[in-house]
């Protein structure tokens, strides 16, 4: 089988030829409909995740069916279209994932970056990570749910969101527009903050009745003249000072949440906290469960992703694009 493997921490991919791999106790495995090129496989592949174990096969917005089940696999019936997340595996009996956020487990593994992921055309993957796609759910467009959907999904419930929620969501890129969609179909009214024109069209095309030019306008002045601040501000943007830039535009008791964040650290002022009760919190993707959710709403909503098929040996094309900013829309690998 086709394989693109990262060797080392700033090298380029190397495309090799594998042997189908065999899933051992609790496994399955997965032949590859789909994967999403994400951000995250870009930071492994620069260095920027310690915990990376190298060779590794990166990608984990994956999409596929089930071939083969290991011993004990019976969960995924074979022939099943599934989906897998970036968490892959965890220790399964901790606190944490006895009560089911198995993505908080301090154990917990993470596929395409300590376990081989979906930058191939066959996966090993724990069955109990892989989650069955909705019927009737396109599984080549639904590859980036399985990390930019269930991260932004997961962040807005996680933030406290609700019918009558002002929101305003920082970037309109791939994770942004789902955010934004999610938002309005839950019954929230929406602001985009951010610098284009693209985004602007994107932004309003997708339901958002605002949006916020940085290049004009101070954003947190701007999200206070709307009704007085946004309960909840998501930044999709990868950019920690875009988000501390907006964050006095909340409204008391108000909630900024990061799925996009940088290198630098966060710094907020600490006086409207207090006078206002705000929070502020990142959202680290979802278990399982979170994922089934993601899955079921995107399916009754008819939310989907624009993306550009690629084949896998465009990935490093397309993370190269990414590296210089131009990357455009979502890449989605795709397998015959």
């Amino acid at each position: 089988m086709l394989t693109a493997v990262a060797n080392a921490p700033g090298e380029p991919l190397v495309f090799t030829e594998r042997d189908v791999p065999e899933p051992g106790p609790g496994e399955v495995l997965v032949k590859i409909t789909a994967c999403g090129v994400c951000y995250t496989d870009l930071d492994v592949l620069q260095g920027h995740w310690p915990m990376a174990r190298f060779p590794v096969v990166p990608g984990h917005e994956i999409t596929g069916v089930v071939v083969t089940a290991g011993p004990g696999a019976s969960w995924q019936e074979v022939g099943s279209a599934v989906g897998a997340q970036i968490l892959g595996d965890s220790c399964r009996h901790c606190d944490y994932c006895a009560r089911g956020d198995q993505i908080l487990c301090p154990q917990k593994r993470f596929t395409g970056i300590v376990m081989d992921g979906g930058y191939a055309e066959y996966a090993v993957l724990k069955a109990d990570f892989v989650t069955r796609l909705p019927e009737g759910l396109d599984p080549v467009a639904a590859a980036p749910l399985m990390c930019a959907g269930l991260t932004a999904f997961n962040a807005l419930r996680r933030a406290g969101i609700t019918p009558t929620s002002r929101v305003a969501i920082i970037g309109a890129g791939a994770l942004g527009m789902l955010a934004i969609r999610y938002a309005v179909a839950m019954g929230a009214r929406v602001a985009v903050v951010g610098r284009s024109d693209r985004e602007l069209a994107a932004g309003k095309e997708a339901g958002a009745e605002r949006f916020i030019s940085t290049a004009d306008s101070d954003p947190a002045e701007a999200l206070k003249a709307w009704n007085g601040g946004a309960d909840l501000i998501l930044n999709a943007s990868p950019s920690t000072s875009a988000a501390a830039a907006a964050f006095t535009g909340l409204a008391p008791d108000g909630t900024l949440v990061l799925c996009g964040y940088g290198a630098d650290p966060l710094i907020l002022p600490t006086e409207p906290m207090a006078l206002n009760r705000l929070h502020a919190m990142i959202n680290p993707s979802g278990s399982p469960h979170d994922a089934r959710d993601t899955l079921a709403f995107s399916a009754a909503h008819g939310i989907l992703p624009e993306f550009t098929p690629i084949a896998l040996r465009d990935a490093g094309t397309v993370l190269d694009a990414m590296a210089r900013g131009q990357a455009g829309r979502r890449s989605i690998i795709v397998f015959d």
